[in-house]
C-alpha cells in the first residue's frame, strides 16, 4: 500500500509548542498505554518539565554531556570524498566521536539523570544495534544504578560486541526470541517489564517515538546535535548548508539533528529510511514505502503493517533501522512538506560504508550509512559551490564483524555472548 500524507492546519510556527497538552504532533504521537502506565508517563511528564526548568538539573547535564559523553562533537570537511564525488561539498557532524559510539549517550545521560531526581534505581532499556544499549549500561555504572536491557536475539548475533560491552558494564542483557528477534520484540518485553515494576524502574526508551512524553523528551536531550551543528556550520563557511541528511529508524538522532533548522525554509531536510533488499512487504523498513497510519507501542504514526493490523516483518542490513514504525514529529514534518524522506538500499548502505572507511578513514555505522548513501547521490547532482551536512551519527566498530560477513571476508574469528 502506499502511503498517503494526512491533512491538518498546524503550521511550521507551531514548532515551540509541539507536542500538545496530550502529546500529540497534529494527528500523530498521543498515549496509547493500558491503564497502568497512565500514571507513570504523567508522573515522568511532570518529573520533566520540572527539571527541564531547574538550572541545577540543566547545569549537571551540560557538565556529563561534555566532561563524560564528549561534547561538543566536530563538524568535519570532507575533502577528499568530496573531490571523488565532484559535486557539492559533504560535511559531516561526528556524533560517532562521543563516548559509547553514538549519539545515544546524549538521551541516555538525560534520562539518568531524571531518573535519579525521581528517585528510581533501576533501569530497564530496549536497544537494536546496541548503541542505546552500551549508552544506557555506561550512565547506569556511572551513577550505580541497576540495569537490564532486552535485546533481539537476532540483534544479539549482529552485535556481538556490544552485547559484551553492555556486559563489562555492569548491565544484565536479556535476549528475546520472540518473533523477528529484533527492536519491536524488545521494546514489547521492556514495556512488560515497566508495567510490573513501575514504582522502582524508569525506562530509557532509546527513540523518539512510544508514548508521550518520550518523543518530546528525547527530542529535547538530543537537540544539542543541530544547535551546535547550526553555529559550527556559520563558523565554517559563512552560511547553513543546503541540505540536511540523515539516517531515519525511530529518529532520534535526526529529529535532533533537524530541530534547530526547521524554521530555516532555505534548507532541506532529508530523513533516509532503510530500503532493505527491495521494496517488496517484509523486505525493508522504510515507512513511508508501504506503511499507513496506526499505532503501536503507544504512539499514533506510521506502521508497517497488513490490511488487517498485524504488523509485518522488516528487514535492514542495519540493526538500528529495521523498526516498523517512525517517530510521529517526523510524520507531522512529512506531511507539512518540512521534512524529505528517501530510502537507502542495503547494497547502497553497504557500499558507503566502504567508500567512507577508504575515502576518508572514518569508519560509519551501518545505520549512518543508509544517510550517507543518499547523500553521495545527492552531492553528485549538486554544484561544487552546494553543501551538504550528514549526521553521521554512530561508529561502525559495531557493524565490522557483519560487514565483513556479509561481504563474504573468511576466516572471521567466531564472537558470540548469547
Amino acid at each position: 500500500m502506499n502511503s498517503t500524507k494526512v491533512s491538518h492546519n498546524n503550521t511550521l510556527s507551531n514548532k515551540v509548542s509541539l507536542p500538545d497538552s496530550r502529546g500529540h504532533f497534529g494527528p500523530y504521537g498521543g498515549s496509547y498505554v493500558p491503564e497502568t502506565l497512565f500514571h507513570p508517563l504523567q508522573e515522568l511528564e511532570s518529573a520533566y518539565f520540572k527539571a527541564k526548568e531547574d538550572s541545577t538539573f540543566t547545569s549537571e547535564l551540560s557538565s556529563l554531556l561534555k566532561e563524560f559523553a564528549g561534547r561538543p562533537t566536530e563538524l568535519y570537511y570532507a575533502e577528499q570524498l568530496s573531490e571523488k564525488i565532484g559535486g557539492a561539498r559533504i560535511f559531516l557532524k561526528r556524533e560517532d566521536l562521543l563516548h559509547t559510539g553514538a549519539h545515544k549517550i546524549n538521551n541516555a545521560l538525560g534520562q539518568a539523570l531524571l531518573a535519579k531526581r525521581m528517585g528510581k534505581k533501576r533501569i530497564i532499556a530496549e536497544t537494536g544495534a546496541g548503541q542505546h544499549g552500551i549508552a544506557t549500561a555506561s550512565v547506569c555504572a556511572r551513577f550505580g544504578f541497576k540495569c537490564k536491557i532486552y535485546m533481539g536475539a537476532e540483534d544479539m548475533r549482529r552485535q556481538a560486541l556490544n552485547v559484551f560491552k553492555m556486559r563489562l558494564s555492569g548491565a544484565e542483557v536479556h535476549g528475546v526470541e520472540a518473533g523477528s528477534k529484533t527492536l519491536k520484540e524488545a521494546i514489547n518485553e521492556a514495556m512488560r517489564d515497566w508495567v510490573t515494576n513501575v514504582r522502582s524502574t524508569h525506562y530509557i526508551l532509546g527513540s523518539a517515538l512510544g508514548a508521550h512524553p518520550y518523543p518530546m523528551m528525547v527530542r529535547d536531550f538530543h537537540k544539542i546535535i543541530g544547535e551546535e551543528t547550526k553555529k559550527q556550520f556559520i563558523e565554517k563557511t559563512g552560511n547553513l548548508p543546503n541540505e540536511m541528511i540523515a539516517c531515519v529508524g525511530g529518529g532520534s538522532n535526526a529529529i535532533g539533528f533537524f530541530h534547530d533548522f526547521l524554521d530555516e525554509t532555505s534548507v532541506k531536510l532529508i530523513g533516509v529510511e532503510a530500503g532493505g533488499r527491495s521494496l517488496e512487504e517484509g523486505e525493508h523498513a522504510a515507512r513511508f514505502e508501504g506503511g499507513k497510519l496506526g499505532v503501536l507501542q503507544g504512539c499514533r504514526t506510521w506502521i508497517l503493517q497488513n490490511k488487517d493490523g498485524q504488523i509485518n516483518q522488516t528487514h535492514s542490513v542495519s540493526a538500528g533501522l529495521d523498526y516498523a514504525a517512525i517517530g510521529p514529529e517526523h510524520a507531522y514534518y512529512r506531511d507539512q512538506g518540512r521534512i524529505d524522506f528517501a530510502n537507502a538500499s542495503d547494497e547502497d548502505a553497504m557500499e558507503a560504508f566502504k567508500t567512507l572507511s577508504s575515502e576518508e578513514g572514518i569508519l560509519p555505522a551501518l545505520e549512518t550509512s543508509h544517510g550517507l548513501a543518499h547523500a553521495f547521490k545527492r552531492a553528485a547532482e549538486l554544484s561544487k559551490d552546494k553543501t551538504i551536512c550528514v549526521n553521521l551519527s554512530g561508529r561502525g566498530d559495531k557493524d565490522a564483524m557483519e560487514a565483513a560477513r556479509i561481504m563474504g571476508v573468511e576466516g572471521l574469528p567466531k564472537m558470540t555472548f548469547a
